[in-house]
């Protein structure tokens, strides 16, 4: 079918979505009125109403009556359950990722990193801090400690080119998850790394996996409560 023999609708919407890519409607701004789009478009305010109200099901928009229609403020969203790349995540909303390399160094494990990664007091692990951004606003500050018996080469890696969820699905593939989710208050550190202001509460992700029998590594995930968002979906059987 051609762009012109398109419902009306869908072409409005398309406008819609164009002008938020372009970010001629940005988040949280108000979109043209129905009767000027209506005007635009040479079509009846019903028409319009439709695409709109498409894209408000949708949560693209935001509908108030009596005052008009805006364009949703959108978190970056990374599945619960799951493991994903997060540059990949990033890639999949047509955004550009980036990391910033904080710390990629050994230490030797102390009693909770030891307790974490299930190795003796003073073993020797990897450690890297990693800023995770989304077109240049951090999304995500990666804490992550990894046994080296299990990933050796993680310390060579460059993280700015690639994740070290990347590195560590191709070097020990993924078998068992454990994980926990919290509201927290970040430190004056943590502050700073995710350029946030004081008194803005994070989703912190605690989260240990394994490749099979062998523990590789133990993560610490904080993500701006204002920025990002954790969704699970699971089948119930009946």
């Amino acid at each position: 079918m051609s762009a012109t023999a398109q419902p009306r609708y869908l072409r409005i919407k398309e406008y819609i979505l164009e002008g938020i890519r372009k970010k001629e409607f940005l988040p949280g701004c108000k979109i043209p009125p129905e009767l000027e789009l209506a005007s635009q478009f040479s079509v009846s305010r019903m028409t319009v109403n439709k695409a709109v109200r498409d894209l408000a099901e949708a949560g693209i928009l935001l509908r108030f009556a009596g005052d008009g229609t805006y364009v949703a403020e959108r978190k970056a969203e990374s599945p619960l359950l799951d493991i994903n790349n997060i540059a990949a995540e990033v890639a999949a909303r047509g955004h550009t990722h980036s990391a910033d390399v904080h710390q990629l160094e050994t230490i030797a494990a102390g009693e909770d990193i030891a307790l974490q990664l299930g190795v003796k007091v003073g073993t020797p692990v990897y450690h890297s801090i990693l800023v995770h951004r989304e077109d240049g606003l951090p999304i995500q500050l990666e804490d992550r400690y990894v046994n080296p018996a299990w990933a050796p080469d993680y310390i060579l890696q460059d993280f700015t080119r690639h994740t070290p969820n990347e590195y560590l699905m191709e070097t020990c593939p993924l078998t068992d998850i454990e994980h926990s989710v919290e509201a927290v208050l970040p430190d004056a550190r943590e502050l700073a790394m995710l350029d946030i202001a004081a008194g803005e509460p994070c989703l912190l992700v605690l989260r240990r996996t394994w490749s099979y029998k062998n523990l590789v590594t133990f993560a610490r995930l904080v993500h701006p409560g204002g920025r990002y968002k954790l969704r699970s979906q699971s089948r119930v059987k009946k």
